[in-house]
Formats: C-alpha cells, structure tokens, sequence
C-alpha cells in the first residue's frame, strides 16, 4: 500500500528527502542548546560561589554559541515546515489527479462496484487525511523519536544516577498512549464508513431537492440525515472521548518525572557538595525531561493519525488498483467501416452470473443507415441492449459486432466517437450552450452547432435566451427545462456526426410534433447514420425500418409497424392504450 501510495511523490522527492534531513539538524541543535546552557549557569554558580574568576569572555562564549544554536535551528525549523507543506500537499494534488485519472478511464460497472458518493469521499476526505499522515511522518514522525533518543543520551551523559527515572516514565507512557490508540481505532473505522453514507444523503438530495420540495418531503431528508450525522457524532465524541486521556497522563507522568528529578537531584547536589550534580544539569534535567515525555507525546499522535489514515490509504489504494473492465484491445482496429450492427447469441448479466441474465440469446441484425424501433415495458432490458454497441458493458456471452467487426477488437475511443449515446439521464455541465455542444465535436464551427440545434429543434428556443448561444447553463443543466435539456443533448450528438447514433428514450421529455419533426430532420440530414430509438410511443417508432419488441430481456418480435400490429400481442396492447384509448376498435 505505501508503495502504491508513494508514486503519487514524483516531483516532490526533493522536498521529501530534505524534511527530515533539515528536522534531524533542529532536534540536534534543541537537543545541544539546554547542554550549553547547563555550563552557563554551571559557570556562573561556580563564579557566585567563589570558586570560578568571572570572565566576560567565558560569558559571551556561551551566550553566542546559544544564539548561534537557536537561530539555526529556527532557521532549520522553518525550513522543514516549508518542505513538508511542500511535499504534503503536492504529493495530495498528485493523489487526487491519479485517482481521478483512474477514474476516467472505468467502465459503468467499476463505477457501479464503488458508488459515486463514495468516490467522492475518497477523493476529498481520505486524501485529506492522508495527506496529513504523510506530513507527520516526514516531519513528527522523524522529529519525535529522534528527540527521544538524543535527550536521553544527553540525560544519561549528565547524570546517569537520575536518567533511570525516564526508563521507567518512558513503558508506563507508551503503554497508555498505545492502550488509547487501539481503544480509538476501531470506532475510526467505522466513521469512514458513515462519511460514504453522509455524501451519499447530502447528494441526492441536492439533485433530486425539485423532488423534495414537490412531495414536501424536507422534514423526512432533514431526519434522514440528521440520523447520519448523528451518528458521525456520536463515533467520532466517543474517539476524542478516549483521546482526551493522552493530556492528563502526559500531565501525570510529566510532572511526576520533574518531582523525581527533583527530589533526587538536591539530595545529589547537597549530599555531593555539587561534585555529582550541579545546580545547571539538575534545571536541564528538567528540560530533557519535558523534551523526553512531550516525544512521547508527539508519537502517540502520530500512531493514531497512521492509524485513522490507514484505512483512507486502504480505500485510495482500492481505487488506484482497481483495472477498468473494458480496455482497448492491443493492436487494436482504428476504422469503422460502417454503421451496421450484429447481435450473436448475446446474453448478459450484471452481476456475471448466468442465474442472472439481463439479456438471453439475443440475434440481431441491422444494417447500415437503418432506422430501428426499440419498443418494450420497464425492465425488458432496452437500455442494457444498446448499452452493449458501445461498450459501456461487455456482453457476458455472445458477439456484439460494429461495422462487421466484434467491439472489442476496436480502439474504445474510436469506437465511441462513431457511436453517439443520447443517454435516458443526460447531463449538462455548467458552462455555455455551445461549451456543452462541442462536447460532441470540440472543434465544431458556429455554423455546425446551429445546424445540429435546428436539427434537434433546439435553435428557436436558444435564440430566445438574451445571450443566445452564449447562455450559461448552471450544472446539471438545471436552468433548462427537460425537454430543452434533451434537445440540446441530441444537438451534442449530431456534432459528433457519428456512424450510428442511439437515443436512449431521449424525446420523453418532448411533446409529440417536436418528436416528429426531430425524426424527419434526422432522416433527411443523416440517411447514412445508423438510428437506434428506445421509446415508449409508438409514435416515435411507427415509421422505422424495424421494430424490436423486448421482454424480459428477450426479442419476442420484430418487424415493421402493420406486421407487429398484427402479430405481436405486446405490441397491440401497447398501441391500442396509447392510440385508440385502450379499446380494440379497428386497425
């Protein structure tokens, strides 16, 4: 998992290397500063006893190697905070750009194995997180054991008969400190959890609050979740709860150090008549001793934000390890020769499994500048069928072929950019009408961005906003109405002037002339482009050069409008509640 994590450095090595190196030279220097400062005041007590000739060069000596000594290490300090902030957040930034870069390139059902929500945790509170684990372990984590070892050397060079008091200080600390950090583990593991929960709430109901608002149903999300955050709070009080317990026992063992040295050293200091201790190592005693117990301290914190961060490493690492489904082939093929498509045998399953399928033994043939009908009733598989012509699944068994070439054997770019998919739930993005437009063509001209609208009938009601095509759409497209939403989606898909394009229940939203006048328009403009519509009007479909009739995820029938009519009872009961009112009068 470091390893893994570790890539995501790159550019910041430098920083990374000089953060500890630059904390080594601090923690010296700290270390060295109480040392001097013990001969000071051992020459000067030696001068106020009479024992010692003041000397003013003697003094100064001192004094200026301890300015000396703590402007380095200011200055070394300083330095390191500066790297590490560095390198943190660089190393954050790469993190968060590899994650999102592997994400990109998932298939639906990655996608489906993690949940966006989650995503979304993991790309914003987990990097966080770890970002902060990253900057303790090269700065506290290389800064605390090393100012351990080096004031106990220096305790025991002082006084040896009083430096055993930090090895028995030193167990009862860190025995405490680990107890705590592996009561709070636990409960950390589990906030990590609701955190998914918490996103997953928060977002849906920002994107369904129309819905909300139109079912009065905002005491309901405000319970939903206040129950999730309140759980958050409870887990996350009950952590800080047992944290809370490293101050009173760094306190304890701190002060119950200081009184030890204490006690012990003024028995030293008068019994000896200041031969085995002195007045200055008794008062730097007192200085290691808080340097010793507050690394101990630091540690401890250390261990508990490695140990909270584990798990947000864990689920970043879940994501960079995570192999999209669906690749491009080596050697893959970069031409589409035409739009005709080939069903062979197709049965899918999302869940891989042929107790599961979706679709069974489905035979298909379409020929190239086709216009198909894809009629049948919720759950008959419609959207999963097309789904498969551009691989945004694969077929679980069976071959799905493009231009008589299986789809996996094509470059997945290419294949996308001549299958154009006006999906059931489209999505606009916050930006202009013609930013969203040249999603389909990015170097698309003016002239061929009105082209598409009017095809789409969706010029007239763009000319009708103040800024035209330079109106700004808010995300989600949420300024826009559905229908006007749907037109410019289909607009977006003309621009790519694909080879086939499928439209995915995509004039729902339309009413019926404005459906028509789409068809007919497509038809004139596009006669080579293979057409796929998925709809639930009959009218949207009457006029194709096939109907496929779906249930249960099975082809049940097929055939021109008058030939379904008469054969197909499906077909007849949905034309017959749509047409005639319900009632069989006639065809």
């Amino acid at each position: 998992m470091i390893k893994k994590l570790a890539k995501s450095i790159r550019q910041y090595k430098k920083q990374t290397i000089l953060t500890p190196i630059s904390v080594a030279i601090e923690v010296v220097l700290e270390v060295l500063i109480p040392f001097i400062l013990a001969n000071l005041l051992n020459y000067l007590d030696a001068v106020n006893a009479g024992t010692s000739t003041a000397d003013m060069g003697v003094i100064l000596k001192y004094g200026g190697l301890l300015i000396l000594f703590a402007l380095v290490s200011l200055f070394f300090g300083a330095f390191s905070g500066v790297c590490a902030a560095r390198a943190s957040t660089g190393f954050a930034r790469n993190l968060r750009s590899d994650m999102y870069k592997k994400i990109q390139k998932f298939s639906f059902s990655n996608i489906d194995k993690f949940s966006t929500s989650s995503l979304v945790t993991r790309m914003t509170y987990d990097v966080n997180f770890t970002q902060n684990a990253f900057q303790m372990l090269i700065r506290i984590a290389v800064r605390a054991p090393m100012m351990l070892v080096f004031s106990l050397i220096m305790a025991f060079v002082i006084s040896p008969n009083i430096a055993w008091i930090f090895l028995i200080a030193i167990p009862v600390l860190l025995g405490g400190l680990l107890f705590i950090m592996f009561k709070v583990k636990p409960i950390f593991y589990k906030v990590f959890k609701k955190f998914d929960k918490l996103n997953e709430v928060v977002q849906e109901n920002v994107r369904g609050i129309r819905v909300v608002k139109a079912y009065v149903r905002e005491e309901y999300e405000k319970e939903k979740f206040k129950d999730v955050n309140e759980d958050i709070y409870k887990n996350i009080t009950k952590a800080q709860k047992i944290t809370a317990y490293n101050g009173p026992l760094m306190q304890l063992c701190l002060y119950t150090c200081v009184v030890l040295i204490c006690l012990v050293g003024s028995k030293l200091i008068v019994g000896s008549n200041s031969t085995l201790l002195q007045i200055g190592q008794l008062s730097t005693l007192i200085t290691y001793a808080i340097q010793i117990l507050s690394s101990l301290m630091m540690l401890s914190m250390v261990f508990v934000m490695i140990t909270m961060s584990r798990e947000s490493a864990r689920r970043i690492v879940e994501v960079l390890d995570e192999e999209p489904d669906i690749v491009s082939p080596e050697n893959a093929i970069t031409e589409i020769k035409d739009g005709s498509i080939e069903f062979i045998d197709v049965n899918f399953s999302y869940a891989k499994d042929i107790n599961k399928l979706c679709l069974s033994n489905v035979d298909l043939k379409i020929e190239s500048g086709q216009t198909i009908g894809i009629i049948g009733g919720t759950g008959s598989s419609k959207s999963t069928l097309v789904q498969l012509i551009p691989r945004l699944y694969d077929a679980t068994f069976g071959e799905v072929k493009v231009g008589g070439v299986n789809v996996k054997d094509y470059n997945l770019d290419v294949l996308r950019n001549q299958v154009a998919f006006v999906l059931q739930k489209n999505e606009l993005f916050s930006g202009t009408i013609k930013d969203n437009l040249r999603w389909g063509n990015e170097n698309a001209t003016d002239e061929e961005i009105v082209e598409a609208c009017k095809l789409a009938q969706a010029h007239e009601f763009i000319e009708s906003f103040p800024d035209k095509y330079d109106t700004r759409i808010e995300q989600g497209g949420t300024n826009v109405s559905g229908g006007q939403k749907q037109r410019l989606c289909i607009a977006r898909a003309l621009l790519k002037k694909p080879k086939i394009i499928i439209f995915d229940d995509s004039t729902s939203a339309v009413d019926t002339k404005t459906d028509s006048l789409i068809r007919k328009g497509m038809a004139e403009a596009i006669p080579g482009t293979t057409k796929i519509i998925i709809a639930q009007r009959i009218a949207s479909v009457k006029d194709a050069d096939n109907i496929i009739v779906l249930d249960g995820g099975k082809i049940v029938a097929q055939g021109k409008h008058k030939k379904l009519l008469d054969t197909c009872e499906i077909y007849q009961e949905v034309y017959y509640s749509q047409i005639k009112g319900g009632k069989n009068n006639g065809k």
